[in-house]
């Protein structure tokens, strides 16, 4: 996202701090411009920074280009161009999927109808440029909004920045023209739930015990709120005002649960699943088939390789308690089939994770940070 920005004239500077405390971004904003007339925006597998860039790029005037990998031309993004046409973009894609063109006039404004069932990252596209169209937007969701703590955390991160939203609960969304964000002379990112998920499920998993600090169940992340369904699997969780604790079982039990709202952690509550004492049901998961990978189909193929009974429905996942063995398994370039797969090896010898290397997408030093928890087991 830093570099596409870059290439769309938009000064970040990055600036490493240490391992612990990540990177520090200085962003110059353009004032809802975009200062460049073309470009070709490289967004690999980043399926977040795609369609973010490609509603940011409609602000602009000229023509631009969003691309990425092999897998991210199979990714669907024509409901989010069907809602940006209707806002006044010329934006187009053949196959509807990236690449995008976009010949950019800035937006008009209006009314949008979109699609809410395969991914919040299309409304929270639309949300974000809003402010910025010539006339006030309304926009309607139809269907039913699937991973709706993405939703509040889009709004609650431009409320922060000065723009505000009105809303019909998760139906209706009116955004007034002529608001602008306000600068920010430091923002603090809290720690991503969406990866932190990964060592809590370790701790479940491994009788172990895990705290993330910064992370409470306050967060507007909805993954913070996967503690939940591991507190109903068996584990003791403690919620603190600024840190969220994880104590293992002895044994884990199986849990009949609903992931729409967290479903980047279906696949690690899979993995989790077979180890548990009692089957396990995870349900409404159907749009993760349609993400880096086919997540139902690719988790159901790699556990049955290492010996898990599973049974593949069209939302998700039936697991009954399976006495897994070692083997070598691919994760398809799918950074959250990597991790997930690699907590087997916390229980079972032999894990082999063929390309682990796709785990850079999100974490790039996530084998360093396992394997160091050999040390304090």
């Amino acid at each position: 996202m830093a570099a596409a920005l870059a290439h769309l004239g938009v000064a970040v500077e990055t600036r490493p701090v240490d391992s612990c405390a990540g990177e520090t971004f200085h962003v110059r904003g353009a004032g809802g411009r975009i200062p460049v007339q073309e470009a070709t925006l490289e967004t690999g597998n980043a399926g977040t920074a795609a369609r973010f860039l490609v509603a940011y790029a409609c602000l602009g005037r000229g023509r631009f280009v969003v691309d990425g990998s092999e897998r991210m031309r199979q990714r669907p993004i024509e409901d989010l161009l069907d809602a940006l046409r209707q806002l006044g973009a010329c934006v187009t894609a053949p196959t509807g999927c990236p690449p995008v063109s976009i010949d950019a006039a800035g937006l008009r404004g209006g009314t949008a109808r979109v699609k809410g069932e395969r991914s919040s990252q299309y409304l929270s596209a639309l949300l974000m440029v809003a402010p910025y169209a010539e006339c006030d937007v309304e926009i309607e969701v139809v269907g039913e909004l699937i991973a709706k703590p993405y939703i509040d955390l889009t709004l609650g991160v431009m409320e922060q920045f000065g723009v505000t939203v009105q809303r019909d609960d998760y139906r209706h969304f009116h955004v007034r023209h002529g608001q602008c964000y306000r600068a920010q002379p430091h923002y603090l990112v809290e720690p991503d739930a969406s990866s932190a998920h990964y060592f809590l499920a370790a701790a479940a998993l491994s009788g172990m015990r895990a705290h993330i600090e910064g992370l409470t169940t306050a967060s507007l992340q909805g993954d913070a709120r996967f503690v939940d369904v591991l507190e109903r699997m068996g584990a003791t969780v403690c919620r603190h005002p600024h840190v969220l604790e994880v104590h293992g079982p002895a044994q884990l039990r199986g849990v009949d649960v609903d992931l729409n709202a967290i479903s980047d952690t279906a696949a690690t509550l899979a993995v989790l699943a077979t180890f548990a004492a009692t089957p396990t049901r995870i349900r409404n998961v159907a749009h993760i088939r349609h993400q880096e990978s086919d997540r139902i189909r690719n988790v159901t193929t790699e556990l049955r390789k290492l010996g898990a009974q599973i049974t593949e429905h069209a939302d998700g996942w039936t697991i009954e308690p399976s006495r897994l063995h070692g083997g070598a398994v691919e994760p398809y370039d799918d950074h959250r089939l990597a991790m997930a797969f690699a907590l087997i090896g916390l229980r079972v010898p032999g894990i082999e994770i063929r390309n682990p290397e796709c785990v850079r997408k999100t974490f790039p030093d996530f084998f360093v940070q396992l394997d160091g928890l050999r040390e304090r087991r």
